[in-house]
């Protein structure tokens, strides 16, 4: 028997008994028990390695596969400081609805919103942050979900920043991934920043590659880096678009987002 703690959106955590054997499948059970949550409902949420950084940022590092060992893994990622979280698993933010007639979902899905509004992964406008802080101050969770639809990026998954070679070689990107696309915020060799959003629809192929670990400093372990290029449709011609990221979670991410298993 040995103890782990899930963390919740809004830092707080569920302290749970289970064995080191437990795979995240039954792990996330447990905890969508504990919490009250229905069970036709489990499969929307998942577990994922989380970070907090220092300045304040919060890194998603990876889903925890279903056959996955939460207790082992986290042990073996000691030294990269992760913690383990719930949060919800899809990139359509009109999948909320399925959600509110059960307290634990909606629960879930409101301390994850202002967890996006406050580290700055949504951007209302003016206007809807006042009726959003509105809303916060009375706790009107229905409403405060209702009006985040309406904001841009809400229920995108967030990727720490990367490189990639679109429109040109060098350059740096915020990257966010729902809702049939992939929206990036790329910042051009010149200091210019550019917004660029790719369709789903219009990518044709996948590849994800491994290009070996880099070694951090003081005993920090290593970081994988990881190469994604898709083959896109841009005005009428077919051309490759390449991303890089140490960020393991865009292997799920990519799968999640193009519809496989």
């Amino acid at each position: 028997i040995a103890s782990l703690d899930v963390y919740l959106a809004d830092g707080r955590n569920v302290r749970l008994d289970i064995q080191t054997s437990d795979t995240a499948e039954r792990v996330l059970e447990v905890v969508s028990y504990k919490m009250g949550l229905s069970r036709e409902l489990i499969g929307y949420f998942s577990l994922f390695f989380i970070q907090d950084h220092s300045n304040g940022v919060l890194s998603v590092v990876k889903k925890v596969a279903e056959f996955e060992l939460p207790y082992v893994s986290l042990q073996s990622m000691k030294e990269s400081d992760c913690k383990i979280g719930i949060r919800k698993w899809y990139m359509d933010p009109s999948l909320d609805k399925m959600l509110m007639d059960c307290d634990a979902s909606v629960n879930l899905l409101y301390m994850q919103a202002l967890q996006e509004i406050e580290k700055n992964w949504v951007k209302p406008t003016d206007g809807q942050m006042q009726k959003l802080e509105s809303l916060q101050n009375v706790a009107n969770k229905m409403k405060v979900l209702e009006l985040v639809q309406e904001v841009q990026h809400y229920g995108y998954i967030q990727l720490d920043p990367c490189t990639c070679d679109y429109p040109e070689v060098g350059c740096s990107a915020a990257v966010h991934v729902g809702n049939n696309e992939i929206s990036c915020s790329i910042k051009l060799p010149s200091n210019q920043t550019k917004e660029v959003s790719f369709k789903i629809n219009r990518v044709r192929c996948w590849q994800v590659t491994f290009l070996g670990a880099v070694t951090q400093p003081k005993d920090q372990g290593h970081e994988q880096t990881l190469e994604l290029r898709f083959e896109y449709n841009d005005s009428d011609s077919w051309r490759w678009i390449v991303f890089y990221t140490k960020q393991v979670s865009f292997r799920a991410v990519k799968r999640k987002a193009f519809g496989e298993k």
